[in-house]
């Protein structure tokens, strides 16, 4: 909502207050603050001309070197190509060294061959959208009222010289879109009385409105509907003035007619519609409705569109002549041929509205103001207005009385507060008679009532229903900056992170100590998408509206969101990603509307993990990386009996480098690279990737990590080579090692695998490095050799090894 402060200043005074503090006054009152401007702002020495003569360029088709008075001795001559530029216009003149739109500088020059002192200037040229300026003037310049004084800066003709603060309305504060809204609330920020001008019309006593229409409407759609007619109208351009406010509001000037309806709708709030009234069907009748499913309507703007049953169209008792509360119909436009106007003012159900805009893809200034609620109080009063002034305007006679549908209550709302509960709630200590002043301020009517206070809110305010609302009305008359700055009284109690807290917590750190670098993606994916991955069954939640085809689905899994990050940062040459991510996925199950969320752990990596530097060589990420990193969570984690299990079953990974993990029975997810053909799709290299569910996780028995000191006795280390069969896994060699290994085995570690021409064919070599310690004594031969040797026979017995 553009507030001209000039305009702003008829309803309460203004003009002495600064325009930036006013603005800044408003956002930390109300609402925020878009900008604050004139539209002069960088534009000089433009002024009015007037065009004393012209003749065509004598070396062009389209050109015309004009005579133009500036308001100096002597006429400028300015060449100008404007396909409407005439003899005896008042115009827009930019002079030499002048400043117009755009930052754009405009200096005497020659145009060709023709000297021409400066420029004459469309509306667009000074800075106008080209969606304000009037259509006939929309490809040429505009022109100005015949009394305009040569040589007189332009910019108090157009308004350009007004302050404008661009009001950025939510939606809770409708209330504000209007001139009349945005003058209480600023009358009860600065204690300053609202005046009114008061509305008038004269009507011709020998002419009935029911001799003209009659009109219908449902009452639970249409809370009221009101129409007035005015005849004889003569259609023409507005005055200046009008024009120049609906520019300033953003609005194109149509017409007289059209602007007034234009002109009340940012006054008063108030949706008007006029219609053509000899378009109307000869029973004229008015009638509200329902549309009939695939109903055709062409609108004001040429669109033709099949309407729904629930859309609510207004109609002249056969046909539709608009769609309620959103746009008129072409048929029943106001032209320069209408001599007779049906003036429409309403209340429409907002939800109704706002279901057929969106799926029209309507948004107009009636629209928005219907769907956010209007001052039910005033419709009458801005139907009477509009009324009048078009009659004024366009020279008509408004046809005595009003056809009207139901009824709208307009009582106040009363809501009874006390100023113990306000100071209460803010912390303040404000008196009973400081509060009601507050009241006062904002326009509500206040009784006394013992301690309380009775609050009569106005319809006008239709945002305020409880006493919560009051107390915050008080809180942003009274001034956020004047409530003291403590902190509320309660008992304290000691916060900690829940298990399921702490259990994500601690994931991320081990990840990123780790060397992964968090990634965040979308929540929403695409159905092909969501149903990679699984981990469990579960079926897919779809939105009904969404945002494009590429989030239509809630995710199922957090890798394919990695893959896309990677697929991204691997297109911009950065071929070395690790990355991972942890979040919810969703899983509906069958029977039910809502999905279950579950806590997810993924990880992504491709290219190197480490590159060669002088104290090491490079490290590209594989299989073993990945799990090396699974395993060092888990056991960070305390999760315990944790096995890796080949598997096939995962169609998005290579079937022979792939394992689910388990601990115990449960499944807790897989770790492996990425199939090749999904690569190729993505157009990534070897990708290795890990998803997990935190949830089970969560509800698995935990190791507790239980503190142990170091031993002051040194360690004994023994390598031991085995040769076995090929389809020996080095697991279970290292549960045997283990088992007999006795008290002071403390750590086994793989070092070496052979597999070559210096064995026999299906066997490998697996070496191993064993470490002993106590720690209470110092080892000795005796019992290293005792350990060492009940090893070497359990591995001969059970898996017929031969140590080398």
């Amino acid at each position: 909502m553009k507030v001209s402060t000039k305009w702003l200043n008829e309803y309460v005074p203004v003009l002495d207050l600064d325009r930036e503090k006013l603005a800044e006054k408003i956002a930390r009152t109300a609402v925020e603050i878009a900008g604050d401007y004139q539209m002069q702002d960088g534009l000089k020495k433009v002024v009015v001309g007037h065009v004393l003569s012209l003749e065509p360029h004598p070396d062009s088709d389209h050109l015309n070197v004009c005579q133009v008075d500036v308001g100096q001795e002597e006429p400028y001559q300015i060449v100008c190509g404007a396909p409407n530029i005439a003899q005896g216009q008042k115009v827009i003149v930019a002079l030499p060294n002048s400043w117009i739109g755009g930052h754009t500088k405009i200096k005497k020059g020659k145009m060709r061959g023709i000297v021409s002192m400066g420029m004459i200037c469309s509306l667009q040229e000074l800075g106008f959208a080209e969606g304000v300026v009037p259509k006939e003037y929309a490809d040429g310049i505009y022109v100005l009222p015949a009394d305009a004084t040569p040589g007189e800066e332009v910019f108090s003709y157009l308004g350009m010289d007004e302050d404008i603060i661009d009001v950025d309305i939510t939606p809770n504060r409708a209330d504000l879109l209007s001139m009349r809204g945005v003058a209480y609330e600023v009358a009860a920020m600065y204690d300053r009385q609202v005046t009114l001008p008061e509305v008038k019309v004269t009507e011709v006593s020998d002419d009935q409105v029911a001799n003209y229409v009659s009109v219908q409407a449902p009452s639970d759609l249409v809370p009221t509907y009101q129409m007035r007619v005015i005849k004889d109208v003569k259609v023409g351009p507005s005055p200046l003035w009008i024009q120049s406010r609906l520019w300033n509001a953003g609005i194109r000037p149509i017409n007289n007619v059209v602007d007034v309806t234009n002109y009340v709708l940012l006054e008063y709030g108030q949706p008007l519609h006029a219609f053509d009234y000899q378009t109307f069907a000869t029973d004229k009748q008015v009638v509200v409705r329902s549309a009939q499913n695939g109903e055709k309507f062409v609108t004001l703007d040429g669109e033709d569109h099949e309407l729904k049953t629930g859309d609510l169209v207004i109609t002249d008792g056969q046909k539709p002549v608009g769609l309620a509360g959103i746009m008129g119909g072409l048929e029943s436009e106001v032209t320069e041929k209408t001599q007779t106007v049906a003036l429409e003012a309403a209340v429409f159900d907002g939800q109704t509205l706002r279901k057929t805009a969106r799926r029209e893809n309507f948004h107009t200034e009636a629209s928005v103001r219907f769907e956010r609620g209007i001052n039910v109080a005033t419709v009458r009063e801005a139907l009477d207005k509009a009324a009048m002034m078009i009659a004024e305007l366009g020279q008509g006679q408004v046809v005595a009385g009003v056809a009207q549908a139901n009824e709208v209550d307009t009582a106040d709302r009363e809501i009874e507060i006390t100023a113990a509960r306000i100071n209460h709630v803010l912390g303040t200590s404000l008196s009973q008679t400081e509060v009601a002043k507050i009241f006062s301020q904002l326009g509500f009517g206040v009784t006394e009532n013992g301690e309380s206070l009775v609050v009569a809110v106005p319809v006008r305010r239709w945002d305020i229903e409880i006493d919560a609302d009051l107390v915050e009305e008080v809180a942003r008359i009274y001034g956020y900056d004047n409530i003291p700055t403590t902190l509320p009284t309660y008992e304290a109690t000691p916060g900690k992170y829940t298990p399921k807290q702490k259990l994500i917590r601690d994931a991320r750190q081990i990840m990123e100590a780790s060397g992964l670098s968090q990634a965040i993606s979308y929540g929403l994916t695409t159905y092909a998408k969501a149903q990679r991955f699984l981990l469990d069954t579960g079926k897919a939640t779809e939105l009904d509206f969404p945002m494009s085809s590429d989030h239509t689905t809630a995710r199922m899994n957090l890798l394919s969101g990695l893959l896309d990050d990677l697929a991204y940062n691997v297109a911009r040459k950065n071929e070395d990603v690790a990355l991972y991510e942890q979040g919810r996925v969703f899983l509906r199950q069958d029977g039910s509307d809502r999905p279950t969320e579950i806590e997810h752990l993924a990880g992504a990596m491709t290219g190197l993990f480490h590159h060669a530097d002088w104290q090491g060589h490079k490290t590209p990420a594989d299989f073993f990386l990945a799990k090396g990193i699974v395993e060092h969570l888990l056991t960070t984690l305390g999760v315990s009996g944790v096995t890796y299990q080949a598997t096939g079953a995962h169609e998005e990974m290579h079937p022979g480098r792939t394992a689910d993990i388990y601990a115990g029975d449960v499944y807790l997810g897989f770790v492996g690279e990425v199939h090749p053909n999904l690569l190729k799709e993505l157009r990534l290299k070897r990708t290795y990737v890990f998803e997990l569910d935190l949830d089970k996780i969560l509800g698995l028995d935990k190791l507790a990590q239980i503190y142990q000191p170091i031993s002051k006795y040194p360690a004994v280390s023994r390598d031991i080579a085995l040769a076995v069969n090929s389809d020996v896994h080095n697991q279970d060699l290292v549960d045997c090692i283990v088992k007999n290994g006795g008290k002071n085995l403390k750590e086994v570690k793989l070092f070496d695998l052979y597999q070559g021409e210096h064995l026999a064919k299906g066997l490998k070599s697996l070496a191993y490095s064993l470490v002993f310690q106590n720690a209470d004594k110092t080892l000795v031969d005796e019992d290293v050799n005792q350990a060492f040797a009940k090893i070497e026979k359990a591995l001969k017995e059970e898996f017929n090894v031969t140590v080398r």
